[in-house]
């Protein structure tokens, strides 16, 4: 019998997923990609495979996930097997700058950004060249979750963290962005929520806290058991509460839905949760793409959505559900 394949490196994020796939009677199985042997002579199993490989999978210990994912899922598709966020995915999931490109084709707004590939002198006077006096926002290329995005509020302060960080917080890929702090009216973003590359509804997080950004419980106590701060005033608490997460009742304007469906359409991309910021005249600027989203229950919970269709796990497992029976049918 042919069934979905969850392609991870991460188990923790798939009891939400795993619930909603059981209530439908979905049949599912993972694959987990922390590591792994394939014989690619052999072919891959029937069924659909749903790419959830993280940006972040390299800060669980797992630093090549994402490019075993990669030959994983050119072996996949040279055998038709239908990969939901495929390898045009998985590029966006990994690089900012590539997420950024695409999403200005598609015609939205991104803060100004600036890549720089080496050491922290050249990062320096990039960043006295482009955004002195400052404020600015320093933060890795390929991430997920927020990991490593930090405000400062001039040049200098940045140059006084530089001079003291660790090793273990230079981008994996070795680029950094320096990047325009966007001013809003309060301090929230909003990231909407897209299954099947339609949207499911949007919720409003509170970046009081920081920048750990993943809705999923598991993330808030990663983030506290490992003492990291992602603090938008650049200094955050020793233990750091998680952002609150409010779905939106009226979820986002129309025409910015439609542009955001048009960008995951034209990108290849199946499922995602889109983040941006207003800026003072409202204006959206979209600053990531995860390809491998996760959901708040607390906050489908108050929304009075959790464990229906209309949940974001609920909304997935329908899509995939839909795109199962169409490749059954098509092997009848």
């Amino acid at each position: 019998m042919t069934k979905i394949f969850v392609i991870h490196e991460n188990p923790q994020w798939l009891p939400p997923l795993a619930e909603a796939f059981d209530r439908i009677g979905l049949p599912w199985a993972e694959l987990d990609l922390s590591r792994g042997v394939f014989d690619l002579s052999a072919a891959p199993p029937e069924g659909i495979f749903y790419n959830r490989m993280s940006a972040s999978s390299h800060t669980r210990g797992h630093r090549y996930a994402a490019e075993l994912t990669a030959g994983v899922l050119a072996w996949l598709t040279r055998h038709g097997r239908r990969v939901v966020n495929g390898p045009a995915a998985l590029d966006l999931e990994i690089s900012k700058v590539r997420q950024y490109a695409a999403l200005e084709q598609a015609g939205l707004r991104i803060p100004r950004t600036v890549m720089v590939q080496d050491d922290n002198a050249a990062l320096i006077a990039a960043a006295r060249r482009h955004f002195a006096p400052g404020p600015l926002i320093l933060k890795p290329n390929r991430g997920g979750k927020g990991l490593g995005v930090r405000l400062f509020a001039s040049v200098e302060a940045l140059e006084a963290h530089l001079e003291n960080a660790p090793a273990e917080e230079a981008p994996v890929d070795g680029i950094w962005l320096l990047q325009d702090y966007i001013r809003a009216e309060r301090p929230v973003i909003t990231r909407a929520e897209f299954a099947g590359g339609r949207f499911v509804y949007a919720v409003e997080v509170d970046t009081t806290s920081g920048f750990e950004l993943c809705p999923a419980d598991v993330c808030a106590t990663d983030v506290q058991a490992a003492g990291d701060a992602f603090c938008p005033v650049g200094a955050a608490p020793a233990v750091p509460a998680a952002p609150r997460f409010t779905v939106l009742k009226d979820g986002i304007e129309a025409p910015l839905r439609n542009r955001l469906e048009a960008f995951l359409a034209a990108s290849g991309v199946d499922v995602a949760g889109i983040e941006f910021i207003r800026d003072l005249e409202g204006q959206p600027l979209v600053y990531d793409v995860n390809t491998n989203t996760n959901y708040n229950p607390a906050a489908e919970e108050a929304a009075g959505i959790a464990g229906t269709a209309r949940s974001g796990p609920g909304a997935l497992a329908a899509f995939l559900a839909a795109e199962l029976g169409h490749r059954q049918q098509q092997a009848a």
